[in-house]
C-alpha cells in the first residue's frame, strides 16, 4: 500500500514537472487532453467490442464510396455540432459566446474554469470533434450499415445544399454589388 502510495505520487511531481516545461508559461490544459485521449480510447474500445460481439465483419479494404460519403459527411455533422448556432446549447456551458463567424456559425471560446477548457476546446474544434465523429460513423456503418449510410447521405446533402447556398450568395454579391 504505502509503495503504490509513493509510485502514485512520484507520477503526479513527474506530471506537474511536464506540464511546467511543455507549457513555458502558458495555460496548456495537459491533464485534461490526456482525460479526453483516454475518454476517446474507452469509447472506440466499446465500439470496437460491440461490433467483435456482434460478428460484424471488417471489410478487407476501404470501399471508396464510403470514404467520400464518410469524409463529407464528417465534415458536416462536425461544423454542426461545433459552430452551428441551432447547436449553442449543447456547448455553452463550456463555452463563451463571441459574436458570428460566417453564415449560421458562432465564434465560441472554451472557457477556463479547469476541465471545461478541454471540454470547450473540443466542442468548438471542428477537426478535434471530426475524430469523434468519423470514429462513430465508421461504427455506425458496421453496425448499422443501411442506417448510416443514410444519415451521411443525408448530411452530405445537407453540405452540398451549403456549397451552393454560399456559391449562391457569392453570385448575388458580384452581379448586384450588395
Amino acid at each position: 500500500m504505502a509503495t503504490d502510495s509513493r509510485l502514485a505520487e512520484r507520477l503526479r511531481r513527474r506530471l506537474r514537472r511536464t506540464e511546467r516545461t511543455y507549457s513555458t508559461g502558458e495555460a496548456r490544459p495537459l491533464r485534461g487532453y490526456l482525460a479526453a485521449m483516454t475518454a476517446f480510447g474507452v469509447y472506440t474500445a466499446g465500439w470496437a467490442t460491440v461490433v467483435k460481439l456482434r460478428g460484424r465483419p471488417l471489410p478487407d479494404k476501404p470501399v471508396p464510396w464510403d470514404v467520400a460519403l464518410t469524409a463529407v459527411a464528417t465534415f458536416r455533422l462536425s461544423r454542426l455540432l461545433t459552430k452551428a448556432s441551432v447547436t449553442s446549447p449543447l456547448r455553452a456551458p463550456f463555452t463563451t459566446y463571441h459574436g458570428p463567424e460566417g453564415p449560421a456559425e458562432l465564434h465560441e471560446e472554451a472557457r477556463s474554469d479547469g476541465a471545461k477548457d478541454t471540454v470547450g476546446e473540443l466542442l468548438t474544434c471542428p477537426f478535434c470533434v471530426s475524430v469523434w465523429v468519423a470514429s462513430t460513423l465508421t461504427a455506425g456503418q458496421l453496425l448499422w450499415p443501411r442506417g448510416t449510410r443514410t444519415a451521411m447521405g443525408a448530411l452530405t446533402a445537407l453540405a452540398g445544399a451549403d456549397a451552393l447556398q454560399l456559391t449562391y450568395s457569392a453570385l448575388v454579391e458580384k452581379t448586384t454589388g450588395e
